[in-house]
């Protein structure tokens, strides 16, 4: 039996998008002396806003804001007073959740159940934890004095919940922020300005400056930046770790991923199923550490497979404002060109293609989830990061085999298990080379729990007690 949904849109009328933004520097709004670009609703393509592009000026101006916002205020101030701000910025987030997850759906095209039910809480969850520490930093195990500057590079697929992730910590350990969110989802980075304006945080503690590559590269390239944090593609993780080569920056790198998502015979299906689709289609499969490679033992394969594809037969694709939408909008032309691109070589090197049924609508930017069967480990679709909802099926017979195929990748992020027994999931665990493994259940976040990967997915952990490491020194700076 299939049932039809009536259509279910949240309001845009709570947020109230800009003509233009400028730049955020020393606590106000100004001009860039860079070129404007245009952020545009994936879902639509309208064009929302002209935001500026910081040059390498205006970097240069947000970098001294913040310098002397750390010299002359933030490292001055206790860890309690500094605590006072993290969490009335929490809970800010708390009271205008409703109005960030909108506007987070609409520049991004994730669905808006995602940005209300995930992004936002756990943005606002790690404003909490971090505040919680800012005067327990003697406890940390990684000293108490500030770095100074941190420089920090956030990509588009969690444009609210990134920041959160970057600024939380680097703020309760004494450091402050200029932070350069995507090109294509800028917005939210830049109503995370107003709020910290609202919660009177002292001018200069966080800058938000806006634009492409360049402005990134101008960030990381500074020379009185202390610590660069990054989150993105494996490829400019290489060339900011060239760049900071031979100076004493710190450097964390959230790169890509492939994980495994392995489910054995005795894995409970229909849990391993949901886990499967969470996996991969979260966030249109806009995710560091989806499980982009399915694995799953031979003598469960074919009922996986069927009760999988019955699964995704129910995916409701669209409007990202729709709450009853699972998939979104793909975040822009040039993400969808790069899914199509190696969906069609999946299909030319002999794997099998399996898309849901579905209606994508003619405006904006689509891709169906979609899943190979027939892979081996030599497709480019079992070896590259797709970054989009497109799921790699390969089979194994042995726990032996599963973790060879696993590995069988220069990525290192993530794993998820789907077992019954837990010797099993511990030995699993033990042998998997990823910074994160998953027992029954998959994507589960926490701000208590560090997050980073090994080998191509980069160094460095994000969250938890483990996250202050970047951003605190036991020495005098």
């Amino acid at each position: 039996m299939t049932f039809d949904y009536a259509p279910a849109p949240e309001s845009r009328a709570i947020v109230d998008i800009k003509g233009s933004y400028g730049l955020f520097v020393n606590g106000e709004f100004v001009d860039g002396s860079g070129t404007a670009f245009k952020t545009v609703n994936p879902a639509t393509e309208e064009v929302l806003a002209e935001v500026a592009e910081a040059s390498e000026a205006d970097v240069d101006a947000a970098v001294r804001a913040a310098r002397r916002a750390h010299s002359r205020v933030w490292s001055k101030m206790t860890g309690a007073e500094r605590a006072k701000y993290l969490y009335r910025i929490a809970r800010i987030i708390q009271e205008r959740g409703r109005e960030i997850a909108v506007l987070e759906s609409i520049d991004n095209g994730k669905p808006i159940k995602e940005s209300r039910d995930v992004d936002v809480p756990t943005a606002a969850a790690h404003f909490f934890y971090y505040a919680g520490w800012a005067d327990k930093l003697e406890y940390s195990g990684y000293g108490t004095t500030s770095l100074g500057v941190a420089g920090q590079v956030i990509p588009w697929n969690f444009p609210l919940l990134m920041l959160a992730w970057k600024i939380a910590p680097a703020l309760a350990a004494g450091n402050t922020v200029v932070l350069k969110p995507a090109e294509t989802t800028p917005l939210t980075a830049l109503l995370f300005a107003e709020i910290c304006q609202q919660a009177d945080l002292p001018p200069g503690v966080v800058n938000i400056v806006t634009g492409a590559g360049a402005t990134g590269q101008a960030i990381v390239a500074h020379p009185d930046v202390d610590k660069v944090a990054f989150t993105g593609s494996t490829g400019v993780g290489r060339a900011i770790a060239k760049t900071v080569a031979g100076t004493d920056k710190r450097v964390t790198l959230e790169l890509g991923g492939k994980a495994a998502n392995i489910v054995f015979d005795d894995a409970p299906i229909d849990q391993a199923v949901e886990g499967i689709v969470n996996g991969i289609f979260f966030n249109q499969g806009h995710v560091c550490c989806a499980g982009s490679r399915l694995l799953v033992q031979e003598s469960v394969a074919d009922e996986v497979l069927e009760r999988l594809k019955r699964r995704m037969g129910t995916l409701r694709v669209g409007d990202p404002l729709d709450k009853n939408t699972d998939v979104g909008a793909i975040n822009s032309p040039m993400q969808l060109a790069r899914i199509k691109e190696l969906v069609e070589v999946g299909e030319a090197e002999g794997a099998g293609r399996w898309s849901a049924a579905c209606d994508l609508p003619g405006q904006g930017f689509w891709f169906p989830p979609t899943l190979f069967t027939g892979v081996s480990q030599a497709h480019r679709i079992a070896r590259e990061e797709i970054f989009g909802p497109v799921l790699s099926v390969l089979t194994f017979r042995t726990p032996t085999e599963a973790v060879e195929k696993a590995n069988n990748t220069p990525y290192g992020l993530s794993a998820g298990i789907w077992t019954d027994k837990g010797s099993r999931i511990l030995w699993m665990a033990d042998q998997l080379r990823a910074g994160v493994v998953w027992a029954n259940t998959f994507n589960k976040f926490d701000p208590t729990s560090p997050f980073g990967g090994y080998k191509e997915s980069g160094y460095g952990r994000e969250g938890g007690r483990h996250g202050l490491e970047a951003y605190l020194t036991a020495g005098e700076r």
